[in-house]
C-alpha cells in the first residue's frame, strides 16, 4: 500500500502550487482588498518557506531544469503581460500620451541605468564596463509587479488616478523591451569591440532589427489577428471558448515569432497587444471576461514561487570573488530605490504632460517595481558572456572556460536579491501606505467607516492628486476592462 504513496519533487510541486492558488483564490477580496497585499510578495514567500531553505519540498535547481528553461518561462511570462497591458490600454492611448512616454522610456531609463552603474561600480569591484551590464538588468519597470498593484481588481488602485496609472502600466509594458539597446551597449563595451563594430551592430543589430522590426511586426501581427477574429465572428466560424481565449494565444504565437527570428520579444508583444485592440472591439466584446485576470494570476503566481524557490542565498555573501556582502547588497537596494527613479521623475515633472503634481511625480518615481524582466535580462546577459547567442547554458560552465568570469557569477545574486527586495517593498506599499493614511485619519479625526469592497471613499484617495471629472462624481472605482476607460 505505502508504494503507491510517491512525493516526487514535480508531485510535490503540483500539490504546493496548487494548495497556494486555492487558499488565494478563495481568500482574492479580502486579501487584495482588506489586507492590500498581492500576489507576487505572498508567492515569493510561498516559495522560500517551501524551497531548499524552508521545508525543501519545492527544489528546482534539483530537477532537470536549468538556466535555459527559466529563461523561457520569464520569457512567457512578461510576454503574456506585456501584450496584456497593449490590450487593456484605451483606443488611441500612444498617440495622446506619446510625450510623456517619451520622457519614461528616453531620460528616465538612461538617468536610471547610468545611476545604477555608478551604485555598483563604487560598491562592488567591477569594471565600469561590467556594472554598465548588470546597470541595465534593473533599469526596466517589471509590468508583473506594477498589474498585481495598480490593477483594477485591487482596490488600492482606485487610490490613483485613472491617467497615473494607465502611464505607469504603458510605461512598465514597454521598457522592457526598451531595455535591449542598454544592455547591448554594457555587453559590446565589455567584449571590447572597436568603436566602429559596437556602433554598426548597435543600430543595425539592436536598434533597426530587434526594436525596430520587432515593433513594425507586432503593429502588423495585431492589426492581421484583429481583422481575423472580427471576419470569422461576424461570420459564426469561432466558437465562444476559443473567441475568449484568442488573445492568449496570439500573445503565445507573437513570442514565438519574436524569439525565433531574434526580434525583441516584449516590444513585439506590447505593438501586437495596441494593434490588436485599436478600434475597442475586443476589449468592448471581452468586458465581462476573466479568463485572463486568471490565466495571469496562476502564470504570475508560479513565476514568484519558483523565484523563491531558486533564490540563491548562499551566493549573497560568496559568489566566488571578493566584494560581494549581504550588507553591500542592502545598501545597493537602498540606494536604488532611491535614487534610480526618483530624482529623474521629480526633476522632470514639469514636462511630463500626464504628472500633474508633486505628489503624482513622487508616486511616480518610487513606484518602478524590479521583478521578472531583471531575471530574463541577467540570464540574457548571461547567455551572451557563454554562448555568444541568446541561449545560455543550462548552468554556468567553469571560470577558466569564460572571459569574463566575474560578471557571470555576480550578476544573478545581484540581480535576485533587489529583484527580492523590490517584491517585499513595492508588493507591500499598499499596505503600508493605508496603514498610514489611516493613522492619518485618526489622528485628523477625520476616521470613516471603511469603503465596500470595490468600492472607494473621496476621502481614501490621494491628497494632491488630480482627479477627472468622471472619476470624482462617481466616487469609486473606474469599471470596465483593466486599465481602460470601460469602454475604449
Amino acid at each position: 500500500m505505502w508504494k503507491q504513496i510517491e512525493p516526487t519533487a514535480p508531485h510535490l510541486t503540483y500539490l504546493l502550487l496548487g494548495a497556494f492558488l486555492l487558499t488565494y483564490a478563495a481568500f482574492s477580496l479580502f486579501i487584495r482588498n482588506s489586507l492590500h497585499l498581492s500576489e507576487p510578495p505572498l508567492a515569493t514567500l510561498v516559495g522560500i518557506l517551501v524551497g531548499p531553505r524552508g521545508l525543501a519540498a519545492l527544489t528546482p535547481r534539483a530537477w532537470p531544469l536549468g538556466d535555459d528553461a527559466l529563461q523561457e518561462l520569464t520569457r512567457l511570462v512578461l510576454s503574456v503581460q506585456c501584450f496584456t497591458i497593449g490590450v487593456e490600454l484605451p483606443r488611441g492611448y500612444w498617440a495622446r500620451h506619446w510625450r510623456s512616454l517619451a520622457y519614461l522610456l528616453g531620460p528616465v531609463m538612461a538617468v536610471g541605468w547610468l545611476v545604477c552603474a555608478l551604485v555598483l561600480y563604487l560598491l562592488f569591484p567591477l569594471s565600469v564596463p561590467a556594472a554598465l551590464v548588470i546597470a541595465a538588468c534593473l533599469t526596466p519597470t517589471d509590468p508583473v509587479l506594477a498589474a498585481s498593484v495598480l490593477g483594477e481588481e485591487a482596490r488600492f488602485s482606485a487610490r490613483v488616478p485613472r491617467r497615473l496609472r494607465q502611464l505607469l502600466a504603458a510605461e512598465s509594458g514597454s521598457n522592457d523591451g526598451s531595455s535591449f539597446p542598454f544592455i547591448y551597449i554594457g555587453l559590446s563595451v565589455l567584449t571590447r569591440a572597436t568603436f566602429a563594430a559596437t556602433a554598426k551592430k548597435w543600430l543595425l543589430i539592436t536598434i533597426a532589427w530587434q526594436c525596430g522590426v520587432g515593433i513594425l511586426l507586432g503593429l502588423v501581427i495585431g492589426v492581421v489577428a484583429n481583422r481575423l477574429l472580427r471576419a470569422a465572428y461576424a461570420r459564426d466560424l469561432v466558437g465562444n471558448a476559443s473567441y475568449l481565449v484568442f488573445y492568449l494565444l496570439l500573445a503565445l504565437f507573437g513570442t514565438g515569432v519574436a524569439s525565433t527570428l531574434g526580434l525583441d520579444d516584449f516590444l513585439l508583444a506590447f505593438a501586437a497587444g495596441l494593434a490588436f485592440s485599436r478600434d475597442g472591439w475586443f476589449p468592448a466584446k471581452t468586458a465581462e471576461n476573466v479568463l485572463p485576470t486568471v490565466v495571469d494570476l496562476q502564470l504570475n503566481s508560479i513565476m514568484f514561487v519558483l523565484f523563491g524557490a531558486i533564490i540563491p542565498w548562499e551566493a549573497f555573501s560568496d559568489a566566488g570573488f571578493p566584494g560581494l556582502s549581504v550588507g553591500k547588497l542592502f545598501a545597493l537596494l537602498a540606494l536604488i530605490l532611491v535614487f534610480r527613479r526618483l530624482p529623474v521623475v521629480l526633476a522632470l515633472k514639469p514636462l511630463i504632460p500626464d504628472i500633474k503634481t508633486w505628489t503624482e511625480a513622487l508616486f511616480a518615481g518610487h513606484f518602478g517595481p524590479i521583478g521578472v524582466g531583471a531575471l530574463f535580462l541577467s540570464l540574457e546577459a548571461r547567455a551572451q558572456l557563454e554562448t555568444d547567442t541568446s541561449l545560455p547554458l543550462p548552468h554556468p560552465p567553469p571560470r577558466d572556460q569564460l572571459d569574463h568570469p566575474r560578471v557571470v557569477a555576480m550578476i544573478w545574486p545581484v540581480i535576485c536579491f533587489v529583484v527580492l527586495g523590490s517584491v517585499i517593498v513595492h508588493g507591500l506599499s499598499p499596505l503600508v501606505i493605508s496603514i498610514a493614511s489611516q493613522m492619518q485619519k485618526q489622528r485628523g479625526g477625520r476616521m470613516e467607516r471603511q469603503p465596500l469592497i470595490g468600492r472607494i471613499a473621496r476621502s481614501d484617495r490621494f491628497e494632491s492628486m488630480v482627479w477627472e471629472d468622471g472619476e470624482e462624481e462617481a466616487g469609486e472605482a473606474p469599471e470596465g476592462p483593466g486599465l481602460g476607460d470601460g469602454h475604449l
